[in-house]
C-alpha cells in the first residue's frame, strides 16, 4: 500500500512540475486514463476466461464400475488415491503424499473418466480444465490462471464443507512441455514454472488436500521437470484394451440400447482388436442407428457387425463399385487375401466385402483370437504372404496387376524391414545404421520375392475355388467368415470324391 501512496505521490510531483514550467499535460492526463482503463478490462477479461473455461462438478455420480476394462489403470489409481483418502494416518507415519497423477494413453482410451471415477471414489471436487486454456498472448495471465486455478479448488472444497479436491488437466503438454522449445513466446515457461511451484505448495498441513490428476497422449513433450518424484509421482499408463476390455466396454454401452437375444457381443469384442473405449461406443452408437435407420426395435448382430466396419472405414460409397470390371478386379484381389489366410490361418478370416468405404475398394476383416505382443518369423511371413496375395491373384486371372495393392505393397515392405532389423534374416543379428543400404534393400527384395513365389504356388491350385468364391462376392458383396469356410469346405470335399 505505501508503495502505491509514493508512486502516486510522485506521479502528482511530476505533473504539478509540468504545469509550472507551462506544459500541456492534457493529452498526458487522457493517456493515462485510457490505459488504466484498458488495465482493468484486461485483467477482468483474463479472470472471467478462466472462471468460464473450468468445468466445476460438484457431485460426482460416476465411479470406476461404470468404467469398462482397465483393471490396472484402475487399481493403479485406487492406491494412489488410498493417500487421499487416509491422509490422517499417512501423515501419522511420516508418509510424503502423492501430489500428481499423470494417465498416458492414446485417445480415447478413457483417460479423464478415469479422473471423475477417482473424483467420485476419493469424495472430493472435481475441477477440470485444458492444457489449452492456460496459454494466452497476454504475459503473465496463464500463471494468473494456474494460480487461480488451485486457490478456487480449496474454495470450493472449503464451501462443500469437503477436506478433498481433485484438479484434471487435460492435453497437459501444451502447459507442460519441455523449456525453451518456445522461444518467441515465453509466456508457456512462466506458466509452466507457476504451475511447478503451485504443486511444490501442495502439502499436508492444509485443511484441504489437493491431487492434480493429468492427462497426455504425447508423454514425450513433457518437460523433466513436472515428471520428477514430489511433482507427478505416479504414470499410469492407460492402453488400448484387451478383449476381455473390449467386451466389458461393449456390455456398458449397450446397457440402454435394445439389444436382439441372439447378439453375441463377444464376437464383436473378437473383431474389433485395436479399438479404443470410445471407438467402441462409437460402435454401438452406430449400430443403433443402423438399426432404426430400418426401422428395426431390435439391434441385431448385423447391425453391430456393420457397424464396426464404419467405424474402420467409413460410410458405404456403392457407386464406386457400379463398373462391372471394377467390381470383378476387386473381388479377385479380395478373395486371394482370404484364401491365403485361411490356408494359412485356418479361422482366421471373419468377413469379405467388395463394397467400397472410403478410401478402400474391398476389404478382408481378420479376428484376432489372441493379443500377440510379438512375433516370430513364420507369423511375419505369413502375414506378409496374405498382403501379396492380392495383387499376385490379378496378375493370374487377370493378366496384370493395379495400383489398388499399392498398401498391401507398402505395409509388406515393412514388414520384411522389420525381419531384416530384428535379426531374423540370413544376415542375422545386424545393426541397420551400419548395414548398407543397398544390401539392406536386397535382403529385404529377397524376402519379398521369395515369398511371392510360396504365394504364387498356392493360388495356381485354387483356381476353380477362386473363381466360384468371386461370383458369389460380386452377387451378395459382402460374405461371412463362416460362409466363406462353408464354401471351401464344400470344394474340398468335391475334390476328395
Amino acid at each position: 500500500m505505501k508503495r502505491r501512496e509514493i508512486s502516486i505521490g510522485i506521479l502528482f510531483g511530476v505533473l504539478s512540475y509540468l504545469v509550472y514550467i507551462g506544459y500541456n499535460i492534457q493529452p498526458l492526463i487522457i493517456l493515462g486514463v485510457l490505459g488504466y482503463f484498458f488495465y482493468i478490462i484486461s485483467q477482468k477479461r483474463g479472470l472471467l476466461n478462466l472462471a468460464s473455461h473450468q468445468k466445476v462438478v460438484e457431485n460426482i455420480n460416476f465411479s470406476f464400475e461404470d468404467i469398462g476394462g482397465l483393471d490396472t489403470p484402475k487399481q493403479e489409481l485406487k492406491e494412489a488415491l488410498e493417500f487421499l483418502i487416509k491422509s490422517s494416518l499417512i501423515h501419522k507415519m511420516g508418509i510424503r503424499p502423492i501430489k500428481g497423477i499423470l494417465l498416458t494413453g492414446p485417445p480415447g482410451t478413457g483417460k479423464t473418466l478415469l479422473a471423475k471415477a477417482a473424483a467420485g471414489y476419493s469424495d472430493a471436487v472435481f475441477i477440470a480444465t485444458s492444457g489449452s486454456e492456460f496459454i494466452e498472448m497476454y504475459a503473465g495471465v496463464g500463471a494468473q490462471r494456474v494460480r487461480s486455478l488451485f486457490q478456487k479448488a480449496r474454495e470450493m472444497a472449503r464451501e462443500q464443507k469437503k477436506h478433498r479436491a481433485i484438479i484434471f488437466i487435460d492435453e497437459i503438454e501444451v502447459l507442460g512441455g519441455k523449456r525453451g522449445t518456445n522461444t518467441s513466446h515465453l509466456e508457456y515457461d512462466q506458466t509452466l514454472n507457476q504451475l511447478l511451484v503451485e504443486m511444490d505448495g501442495m502439502n499436508t498441513q492444509t485443511d484441504v488436500q489437493l491431487l492434480l490428476i493429468a492427462a497426455t497422449n504425447r508423454p514425450d513433450l513433457l518437460d523433466s521437470a513436472i515428471l520428477r518424484p514430489g511433482r507427478f509421482d505416479r504414470q499410469v499408463k492407460v492402453d488400448l484394451p484387451d478383449k476381455e476390455g473390449r467386451l466389458a466396454i461393449l456390455k456398458l454401452h449397450c446397457l440402454n440400447k435394445p439389444l436382439d437375444k441372439n447378439v453375441d457381443l463377444a464376437e464383436i469384442a473378437a473383431s474389433t482388436y485395436g479399438f479404443s473405449g470410445a471407438h467402441l461406443e462409437n460402435v454401438a452408437n452406430e449400430a443403433a442407428i443402423l438399426a432404426l435407420r430400418e426401422k428395426s426395435s431390435l439391434i441385431k448382430q448385423v447391425h453391430l457387425r456393420e457397424a464396426v466396419d464404419k467405424v474402420i472405414l467409413g460410410e458405404k460409397l456403392s457407386n464406386r463399385s457400379k463398373n462391372a470390371e471394377i467390381l470383378h478386379r476387386v473381388a479377385i484381389h479380395e478373395t486371394a487375401h482370404a484364401l491365403i489366410s485361411e490356408t494359412l490361418n485356418p479361422g482366421s478370416v471373419d468377413q469379405i466385402t467388395v463394397t467400397s468405404r472410403g478410401n478402400a475398394l474391398g476389404y478382408v476383416r481378420h479376428t484376432q483370437k489372441e493379443e500377440q505382443m510379438l512375433y516370430t518369423k513364420s507369423a511375419l511371413e505369413k502375414e506378409i504372404m496374405i498382403l501379396l496375395a492380392g495383387a499376385l491373384n490379378e496378375e493370374l486371372f487377370l493378366g496384370e496387376k493395379s495400383t489398388g495393392s499399392a498398401n498391401d505393397f507398402q505395409r509388406a515392405i515393412e514388414l520384411a524391414q522389420q525381419i531384416v532389423s530384428t535379426g531374423l534374416s540370413r544376415l542375422g543379428v545386424i545393426s541397420v545404421e551400419l548395414l548398407p543400404e543397398k544390401e539392406f534393400y536386397l535382403v529385404c527384395q529377397e524376402i519379398i520375392s521369395e515369398l511371392e513365389n510360396k504365394t504364387r504356388k498356392i493360388l495356381q491350385g485354387k483356381e476353380i475355388i477362386i473363381l466360384e468364391i468371386v461370383e458369389v462376392l460380386k452377387s451378395k458383396e459382402k460374405i461371412s467368415g463362416h460362409e466363406f469356410r462353408q464354401i471351401l469346405s464344400g470344394y474340398e470335399k468335391t475334390m476328395t470324391a
